[in-house]
């Protein structure tokens, strides 16, 4: 574990009170050096020193792009230009900057200006969607440039304080501070693979991209969210982790144009009070595995059904997000550490996770030509796909890419996304069982996770 570095007069001032060996638990001192202020001296001291390291690598980022129009009245298409405005962190002295996907995302044209006032035109590099994280290179760079330090050592606790440096409302460069209020937030319906860092820092519109730094100036996270009903800060705001943001920058300098998440090929269910007391756990936690898919990592390192997934690595795991959050800042190939409670003992097994089997391709659709599914452009599941997709790997079947205007798949309500699982009561599972299906057969579903059954005719 990294020692506070003591950047600010906060601890130093403590430190000349004479208060107790910051080991020890007792007198508002506790155990890993994290020290409590313990008089109105401590309270006045400055955040300035950490501000003045890290300010300097937080840009303001606008950028401008052209959405595509149709005129209400008379139809004619047309174009309006679009606007975004946010922030960024560099993180490399040539000038490779952090930002959020959705900063930059159906932009054209992206300017990035420096706390100095310096401008830079920016391309994007690598845009991930599902972390919501994009890479930026800043173009005529001839020096460099201050750069924040990536910290994923995850070595944060709840009650630490930090600083979102950021451009709200696109005012300027502003300072905010706050604590750490969680950690490991996974149930935000921000991204089904994100477990985020959530702080009371205020963070506003505009902050999007910006940092969230410690009190050793290292960046702990990228500021994307937040909840509120005003639009303005409520104290509930949500930075990726620095684990995530530094496997994107990776993927991006090594020259990757997607980021390849890698799995471990198991699924399961939240622990509740209930599945806790029929397991025989003293309380609930972890994650109980309900699937292992064959041949997958899990599979290989010995995962069973029943097991309960409690950590990966060390980091607590409570849900299917947080350990797709936890595999995907792996590379492929690498190893993971995997705590299991398995008959109530516990079990560490280690797995080396691997990218996800099949083709994720959706450009090689196959268009059917005849029968109750004509128009529609068709593609068989495999795990690489259906995850491409936003949908569960596991999933079989065949999924429905597009559908053609007035075909007869259009006709009788089949849209872009559904999933056919059975014809007649047969289980689907490739292509061809759909190519000719005569009217007057039965069809599955899956519609988001709804299934819907009926006879087409």
């Amino acid at each position: 574990m990294k020692t506070r570095s003591l950047a600010i007069a906060l601890i130093l001032t403590l430190a000349a009170c004479g208060q107790p060996d910051a080991t020890k638990a007792q007198d508002g001192v506790f155990s890993n050096n994290r020290v409590v202020p313990g008089d109105a001296g401590a309270v006045k001291s400055s955040f300035a020193p950490v501000v003045r390291a890290a300010a300097p690598a937080v840009v303001n980022i606008s950028a401008i792009g052209m959405q595509q129009t149709r005129d209400p009245f008379w139809g004619i298409p047309g174009q309006r230009q679009t606007g975004s405005v946010g922030s960024g962190v560099i993180v490399r002295a040539d000038g490779v900057v952090v930002t959020n996907n959705h900063v930059i995302e159906g932009m054209q044209q992206i300017r990035v200006t420096l706390n100095d006032r310096r401008e830079y035109s920016a391309r994007v590099v690598l845009a991930d969607a599902r972390s919501d994280i994009a890479v930026l290179q800043l173009e005529g760079v001839n020096e460099r440039l201050p750069v924040l330090n990536i910290d994923d050592r995850e070595e944060q606790e709840v009650g630490d304080l930090v600083l979102a440096i950021g451009n709200p409302f696109g005012v300027g460069q502003t300072v905010t501070n706050g604590i750490i209020s969680a950690l490991n937030r996974t149930e935000t319906g921000i991204s089904d693979s994100g477990s985020f860092i959530q702080t009371d820092a205020a963070i506003n519109p505009g902050n999007s991209g910006g940092a969230l730094v410690d009190l050793d100036g290292d960046l702990i996270g990228i500021n994307t969210a937040i909840f509120s009903r005003s639009g303005s800060s409520s104290g509930v705001g949500f930075a990726v982790p620095a684990s995530m943001v530094k496997r994107v920058v990776d993927s991006a300098v090594g020259g990757a144009k997607t980021v390849v998440r890698p799995w471990l090929g198991v699924k399961g269910d939240t622990v509740t009070g209930d599945l806790a007391r029929s397991l025989g756990l003293d309380r609930p936690q972890g994650l109980v595995v309900t699937d292992v898919y064959a041949g997958s990592p899990g599979a290989r390192a010995g995962l069973r059904q029943g097991d309960v997934i409690t950590a990966i690595d060390g980091a607590e795991v409570n849900d299917q997000s947080g350990l797709n959050f936890r595999v995907g800042t792996h590379a492929p190939n690498e190893s993971v550490e995997i705590a299991v409670l398995r008959d109530g003992r516990p079990v560490t097994l280690n797995a080396r996770v691997q990218a996800l089997p099949g083709d994720a391709d959706v450009d090689r659709a196959t268009l059917i030509r005849s029968g109750i599914l004509s128009g529609a452009q068709v593609l068989a599941l495999n795990p690489a796909l259906a995850d491409s997709l936003g949908g569960d790997p596991f999933a079989t079947g065949v999924i429905i890419g597009g559908v053609q205007r007035g075909s007869y798949a259009n006709r009788v309500g089949l849209r872009g996304g559904d999933i056919v699982v059975a014809v007649n009561g047969r289980t689907v599972s490739s292509v061809q069982q759909l190519a000719e299906v005569p009217r007057g057969s039965e069809l599955v579903i899956d519609r988001g996770g709804q299934r819907i059954s009926g006879v087409v005719r």
